[in-house]
């Protein structure tokens, strides 16, 4: 679930980079009241803990993010 929550969160982060470098447009700020108001800095500081947890992602091994397949029955 704490996956999830972090690939949304840069997500998130990822287009609002992106309206900023192709419209020149800071929507987090726009939603935010400008890059110092308090909910853009707490959306800010979100994204960052989000790209941070997702680096373990890197190095964990992949066999223990899936389920493992259950059993078929040959009756």
């Amino acid at each position: 679930m704490i996956d999830r929550i972090a690939l949304t969160l840069l997500i998130i982060g990822g287009l609002n980079w992106g309206s900023i470098g192709i419209f020149q447009f800071d929507l987090v700020g726009f939603i935010g009241g400008g890059q110092t108001g308090v909910v853009s800095r707490i959306i800010y500081i979100l994204v960052a803990l989000a790209a941070i947890w997702c680096v373990t992602l890197l190095f964990r091994d992949s066999r223990d993010t899936f389920m493992d397949e259950p059993e078929m029955s040959t009756t």
